[in-house]
Parts: structure tokens; C-alpha cells; sequence
């Protein structure tokens, strides 16, 4: 069943629960309103589908658990809980009820795909609550109008390196499941719009302090 939200219109807590649970669809819970997360576009699914697929592949033979966007995660600075498009946890995974739904409180990895609807929340609010994650060190962001990989790895508390990668050729290393994955595999079946994009490589790097 499909959530019929009302526009600006205030709901609580409670009221978001009680339409997650007879909701199909994925739906957020931000400043007492209520998004529908799955109108995604084509782009947005084949690049989950392409990275989930990879993480998994790649994270099997070192016995890491790769989940997809329909698992809740469980953020501490957050009043509810919070859905990414995939995650990873390096060791074994926890779990905890609310309202008895089942989420994760540990992910190490957290991956994002960017949208125009998301984007900000993504590189703005929404990695300053994931950051109250105790185990949580590692943010891939993925952007599906061109090749455009951000990582964010933590260093020590309240930093962060950000590694930006812009072209195809590039690699990106996550220390977390200890792999490597290609923009080429990230992009498959992927045609852009605009390929005269920016290709600055993989040498931009600095620290992000918080």
C-alpha cells in the first residue's frame, strides 16, 4: 500500500511509524515531515544495483555483510531512524527494535547514490547524524548524472579525509572492507548526458574537520 502523504501538513513521531508500517515505499521522517524516498530515477537504480552488486561480490570472500536501502539504520543524533542506499559492517552485524521494526546500529560502510531531491541532505545533515554512529568510518556518495565519486574516511575524531574521484579510470579503495572498486564497474550501463564532465582524477584529496 502506497503512504498518502499530505503536504504541508506537521505529523509526529508516531504518525510516521504508523505509516511506514503500511507503506510500501521507504519514507523519511524530517523536521516533522514526511518524504517519499523511492521515486528514484533509472540512473539511480542501475548505480545502487551496480555498487550493491559489488560490494557484495567483493566483501563475500573476507566475510563482511553488505545490506541494501531496505534496511533501517539506527542513528543516535537522529529522532528516528534513517535509510541509506547500502551499507556494510565489518564485523558481526547488531540489531535493535523500535516500534517493532528491525535496524542496524553498527554499519561501517554507508553509500549513498545523489539526486538532485537529495543531494544536500546527503553532503549536509544527514552525514552529520550518520557521524553519531560509533562504528561508522567510512561514506561513499555517488553521483548519477556523471562520474563523480566522493569517500569520506574518518581519521580521528571529528576527521575526516574526503578523496573526490572524476573519471572513469579511477579506482577507489575502501579501507573498510579492504577492496578496491572501478568507476567503470560503479557506471556500467550508464550513458551521460554531458561527457565533456570535469576529469580532475583522483588527486583531490584533503582533511574535513567537524
Amino acid at each position: 500500500m502506497t503512504a498518502l502523504l499530505k503536504k504541508d501538513v506537521e505529523y509526529t513521531l508516531e504518525e510516521y511509524i504508523e505509516l511506514e508500517k503500511i507503506s510500501e515505499e521507504r519514507l523519511l521522517f524530517k523536521r516533522s515531515k514526511i518524504y517519499n524516498l523511492s521515486d528514484e530515477s533509472i540512473e539511480h537504480c542501475v548505480i545502487s544495483g551496480n555498487i550493491l552488486f559489488q560490494l557484495k561480490s567483493k566483501s563475500s570472500k573476507i566475510g563482511k555483510r553488505v545490506f541494501s536501502s531496505n534496511l533501517k539504520l539506527k542513528v543516535p543524533n537522529y529522532p528516528s531512524y534513517l535509510y541509506a542506499d547500502g551499507s556494510a559492517v565489518v564485523e558481526k552485524p547488531q540489531t535493535e527494535n523500535f516500534f517493532d521494526f528491525e535496524f542496524l546500529t553498527n554499519p561501517g560502510l554507508i553509500v549513498e547514490v545523489l539526486s538532485d531531491s537529495t543531494k544536500s541532505f546527503d553532503l549536509g545533515d544527514k552525514f552529520t547524524y550518520y557521524k553519531s554512529i560509533e562504528s561508522f568510518t567510512e561514506y561513499l556518495l555517488i553521483d548519477q548524472d556523471r562520474p563523480h565519486v566522493i569517500l569520506y574516511t574518518k581519521q580521528a575524531e571529528n576527521v575526516w579525509l574526503q578523496r573526490e574521484y572524476n573519471v572513469l579510470t579511477d579506482t577507489v579503495y575502501l579501507n573498510s572492507l579492504d577492496c578496491e572498486i572501478n568507476l567503470t564497474d560503479i557506471y556500467e550501463n550508464i550513458e551521460f548526458s554531458n561527457p565533456d564532465h570535469p576529469k580532475f582524477g583522483v588527486g583531490l584529496e584533503r582533511e574535513a574537520r567537524n
